[in-house]
């Protein structure tokens, strides 16, 4: 709390404001990739429980343009990125009524048969939206207005390899560094960042780069971040980036993408698509430093992009086209959905949220017991690749051309 009776009423004024842009994220917040912890999980409570015949309601749709960004939002500000067909765009809107509030573009835009524009996630944090095009350029904006406050181009500064799809990480804060997966030249695979003015801190490993965006927890008394390079989930201390362990894992044409999950207090999950399954590792000290071991392997769960969901003691996810429900200690299947395709998925108030690759959504009750649906509507009549977002009770769905934010509090 700031006392402003020790200052002028202007100094007061301005600690206020300062304040205010400094206000961390709130429980109805979804400021990153995959959400608060980046898990896809939502504490939020109250949400409905059934739908109306034709889907809960729609408050405001924006059109966009091509890409498969995610939705962040923070401090009532939506944001995300596309392309337009010549630049790739970052974008905020405001989150009670869908105006747009600025845009700024970030590069040309990347073409790809298999769907063009942005992939990466915008990251914000404390008055600060973090941005990566698909060809690698990270900018520092301001959350207010788009005014760019650093950037750096990766691959012109570091040697940045551009994987076959495009750059699809997003950054990870850390204190006051924000790390990527850059997969630069010799030495300049894992970077790290001052958040605020840009400057390199650290840089480690010389990997391929992947696909999936770091993930930070603590583990065997060490806190740690792991990447999901192109070849290995390697774990480095996020203060230097001194290695701490390193588990080889190739997976066809380098696309390791969905992002690992914790599994407490001291295990891994991972997972790729390509016939390469999945895997939990035990994280060990060892002497001066760390180890991993593997607990169990298996194909039962590949996960082709988009990541799976940590319940009570199960994950929830797609190989491939199936959705599954498997048991996390030992990798066995519990049940398992057709129909859905490549589709993703975030947790809210005891149901999984799900979103199949044709744009239908459902509403899936989060139990190992058998695949239980609740709801079910169709959003959109196009291809959607992009996990939903969760935030005040606002659904928020993209294709590759529009986003639409329903009311899941009626």
């Amino acid at each position: 709390m700031i006392a402003c009776r020790d200052l002028t009423l202007r100094g007061c004024l301005l600690a206020l404001a300062l304040a205010a842009l400094a206000q961390p994220a709130t429980a109805a917040d979804w400021p990153a990739y995959r959400g608060l912890n980046r898990d896809g999980v939502s504490a939020e409570t109250g949400l409905l429980k059934s739908w109306p015949e034709d889907g809960p309601k729609r408050l405001w749709m924006a059109e966009l343009g091509d890409g498969y960004s995610a939705i962040s939002i923070s401090q009532g500000r939506v944001f995300t990125m596309y392309g337009d067909g010549i630049s790739e765009h970052a974008v905020a809107f405001d989150a009670a009524t869908g105006k747009q509030l600025w845009r700024f573009r970030t590069d040309k835009d990347r073409e790809d048969h298999f769907g063009s524009g942005p992939r990466s996630t915008p990251l914000v944090e404390d008055g600060r939206v973090y941005v990566v095009s698909a060809l690698g350029h990270l900018y520092a904006l301001k959350s207010e207005s788009g005014e760019v406050l650093w950037e750096v181009n990766l691959p012109a500064k570091f040697g940045a390899k551009v994987p076959t799809w495009g750059v699809s990480v997003s950054p990870l804060i850390e204190g006051e560094l924000l790390l990527i997966d850059a997969g630069g030249r010799e030495g300049h695979s894992l970077l790290a960042f001052n958040k605020k003015s840009g400057a390199l801190k650290w840089a480690s490993q010389t990997d391929i780069p992947g696909y999936s965006t770091p993930l930070a927890f603590t583990a065997a008394g060490r806190h740690q971040v792991v990447f999901f390079t192109g070849s290995s989930l390697v774990s480095v201390d996020p203060k230097t980036g001194k290695p701490f362990w390193r588990e080889p894992w190739k997976t066809s044409y380098d696309v390791n993408a969905a992002m690992p999950i914790f599994i407490a207090p001291d295990k891994i999950f991972v997972s790729s698509g390509y016939d390469s399954g999945a895997a939990v590792f035990r994280i060990k000290s060892q002497g001066d430093g760390m180890v991993s071991e593997e607990v169990w392997r298996s194909r039962v769960m590949k996960n082709h992009f988009n990541s799976s969901v940590l319940v009570d003691g199960h994950l929830y996810g797609f190989d491939g086209g199936t959705f599954k429900c498997i048991d996390a200690a030992t990798g066995a299947e519990r049940w398992k959905q057709r129909g859905f395709l490549k589709g993703s998925l975030i947790y809210a108030d005891g149901h999984l949220i799900v979103l199949s690759e044709r744009g239908v959504l459902a509403l899936v009750e989060a139990t190992p017991q058998s695949y239980r649906e609740k709801a079910r509507t169709e959003v959109f009549k196009a291809k959607t690749w992009t996990m939903p977002t969760l935030a005040d009770g606002r659904l928020y769905l993209r294709s590759e051309k529009q986003l639409i934010v329903l009311d899941l509090r009626g």
